[in-house]
């Protein structure tokens, strides 16, 4: 992954799944003699999809018909005895939703050398020492049907059209008719190989259309039909990190996640715990809980690929070095800076060290970049800087002066130099970065998105130096090269908006705050993710809930606290300061409409919390001691008793935007 690894980046660009769509299309019909192979007890067969080498690969063993041999075809025969001993072999799978990557010269069936397998009457099919017997089939005659053929036929024409890049539509045509001869000839008792490869093929396709609601029934379709025990399990694990993978494009993490730890379970079962390749999947696994926000989950999941790795690789391998950048992140992200530190060095280390293309010097800066953010983290300025100057000097002389990733330093630099006072350094950096990103939204090779990214960041500086008019203008710029949010896309809109919402409130235009937190509110409770109850969606819930009670929409405050009250308690617990803070905003509203006995409750169990976790003699614990006193004596003159101003009952710490970052 490029950048420092961050979350954002962890989630992908709209272009780098487009590469990474025509890449895994590609590898469907590249190497389709491994799934023959994997279920039939082959010792040396092809590795694929290890992490950062290769994209996914959906197998299958019709080669002789994705490379489009002539329809009259040698079809081989195993013996009944070998086909009933099976031993299914699991590799990796890279997912597509991930950025594409080269693949190892090493380890990929090249077209060539699939040609020239297939074309030799007596080949293995790479299928060890298994013996064989073969039998002439003449097109539409002995035991193939002519529909099979025929789909046969119009998938290779599929694929053809991919390569060729003349019409994706076509090619989806001619897949979906493939598709439909193979269920009409398909053995009601055991799956067609060719008729799952088929749905994974087309499911691609609508990918790279970007119809990914139209792939997802299709993928669930492919995953339904092969049995594990009977030798498919290659076919299944295949189905199920595509469907993953086209979840995460969608922004549908969870579903995402269960279809990645079910694909795990499968290939520990036929690897066993211990095998490279389960260490490969554990940390691709841990990438998606990140992204999900599940981060002790993943990091056991780290830890058990870091584990694997370092017992079947020698020490500071690149598998090893990809571990520990992870597990840099997730510590870092958790607040354990100091392990984050010594997992990032130790990456960089090992990185640096091995030999490499011009691609492997980029990545290293990045990981440079990242122990800079450490170093910050723990307030190492000058280490900090170090690192930072390291990975500019490197990032400049592999992807050019003006390469977006270039900027992303120079906006870590203006937050440090901002953080320690130095001003106008800072803002020098930010006009360097801002340069960069405007000279770069007219380059197709740079995706929108990283633009929108440094935007993003460049403008929360911007609020801290109280330029908050410059940031809104930044926000509202990188909420215009998302648009509506595409696939995947989506929470980066919503983040977008409820940063736009508090900077609005703080600036004081309670209307646009309040129109701008209920668009992104929205998009949450339409995701369908498991977005709405989480504790984003909350926090995000009752800001819009202050500003309603600016506007003088009390009721309609009253409505959005309760909800985001259950959210938080849901998700937090009755204790959190979050929760708290709500039940503080919701006392006061409900303190104005005249429900005197719920605000009573309510504030009497902010303020016993506060007490035992800040003490007695904290200046927030005695300023709502006095509120509650107040309410105490009020209670009995409810009648001639006029509404109060919210402005004094209302918990001023979440009118800040800190709480939504």
């Amino acid at each position: 992954m490029d950048g420092g690894l961050s979350v954002n980046e962890l989630n992908g660009g709209g272009s780098d799944a487009d590469v990474a769509f025509d890449t895994t299309i590609e590898e469907l019909c590249k190497n389709l003699c491994e799934l023959r192979s994997s279920t039939n007890h082959s010792p040396s067969r092809q590795s694929f999809g290890s992490y950062g080498d290769e994209e996914s690969k959906i197998d299958s063993d019709l080669q002789h018909l994705a490379l489009g041999e002539s329809p009259d075809l040698d079809i081989t025969e195993e013996d009944e005895e070998e086909e009933e001993e099976v031993d299914t072999v699991i590799d990796t799978v890279r997912p597509a939703s991930a950025a594409a990557a080269k693949p190892s010269s090493s380890e990929v069936i090249t077209p060539k050398d699939t040609e020239k397998q297939v074309g030799k009457k007596n080949a293995n099919m790479g299928l060890g020492n298994a013996t064989r017997k073969k039998k002439k089939v003449q097109n539409g005659g002995g035991n193939e049907e002519p529909s099979s053929e025929l789909a046969r036929f119009l998938l290779n024409q599929a694929r053809n059209l991919i390569s060729s890049g003349e019409s994706i539509n076509k090619a989806l045509e001619l897949s979906l008719r493939a598709s439909k001869l193979f269920e009409a000839s398909a053995d009601k008792k055991k799956p067609c190989l060719e008729q799952i490869m088929c749905l994974h093929v087309t499911a691609a396709i609508y990918c790279k259309l970007k119809e990914y609601n139209e792939a997802i029934p299709i993928l669930q379709r492919s995953i339904e039909l092969p049995v594990v025990e009977e030798g498919y399990a290659l076919a299944k694990f295949a189905g199920l990190m595509q469907l993953g993978d086209t979840y995460a494009m969608t922004g549908q993490l969870e579903n995402s996640v269960s279809c990645y730890t079910e694909g795990l379970t499968i290939q520990k079962k036929f690897l066993g715990e211990n095998d490279p390749r389960v260490g490969e999947t554990c940390r691709y696994l841990a990438e998606a809980l990140v992204q999900a926000l599940r981060f002790d989950e993943a990091e056991k999941l780290c830890q058990t690929a870091l584990s694997i790795h370092r017992q079947n690789g020698s020490p500071g391998s690149i598998a090893e070095a990809a571990d520990r950048r992870l597990m840099g992140l997730i510590c870092e992200t958790k607040g354990d800076h100091e392990n984050a530190l010594e997992h990032l060095v130790l990456a960089s280390m090992a990185m640096s060290s091995a030999n490499g293309r011009e691609e492997d010097d980029s990545e290293v800066a990045f990981v440079d970049a990242s122990i800079g953010d450490s170093y910050l983290s723990l307030s190492r300025f000058d280490e900090a800087i170090s690192a930072y100057h390291k990975s500019l000097t490197a990032l400049k002389t592999a992807k050019g002066e003006n390469h977006p990733s270039v900027g992303s330093v120079y906006i870590r630099l203006a937050d440090l130099y901002n953080r320690t006072g130095k001003t106008r350094e800072a803002k020098s950096y930010i006009d360097n970065a801002l340069r960069i990103y405007d000279e770069s939204q007219h380059t197709l090779e740079i995706s929108p998105e990283e633009i929108a990214s440094g935007l993003t960041e460049i403008s929360v500086i911007c609020e801290s130096m109280n330029e908050v008019e410059r940031a809104v203008t930044l926000l509202q710029k990188a909420l215009k090269i998302y648009g509506d949010g595409g696939p995947g896309q989506k929470m980066m809109v919503v983040g977008i908006e409820a940063q736009m919402g508090v900077l609005y409130y703080m600036m004081g235009k309670y209307l646009d705050s309040y129109n701008t937190f209920k668009s992104a509110v929205s998009k949450l409770r339409g995701t369908g993710t498991g977005k709405k109850q989480s504790t984003f969606y909350g926090i995000a819930v009752n800001q819009m809930g202050l500003a309603c009670v600016q506007l003088g929409e009390i009721e309609e405050g009253v409505e959005l606290f309760e909800e985001a009250k259950c959210v938080l308690e849901q998700e937090c617990g009755m204790y959190h300061p979050e929760t708290l803070g709500v039940y503080n905003n919701l006392a006061g509203a409900y303190d104005a409409i005249g429900r005197l006995e719920d605000a009573i409750a309510l504030l009497g169990h902010v303020v016993g919390a506060r007490e035992e976790k800040l003490g007695t003699a904290n200046v927030d614990t005695e300023e709502e001691k006095g509120r509650l006193v107040q309410l105490l004596k009020e209670a009995g003159k409810v009648t001639g008793r006029k509404a109060k101003s919210l402005q004094t009952l209302i918990d001023s710490d979440l009118m800040t935007s800190s709480h939504l970052r």
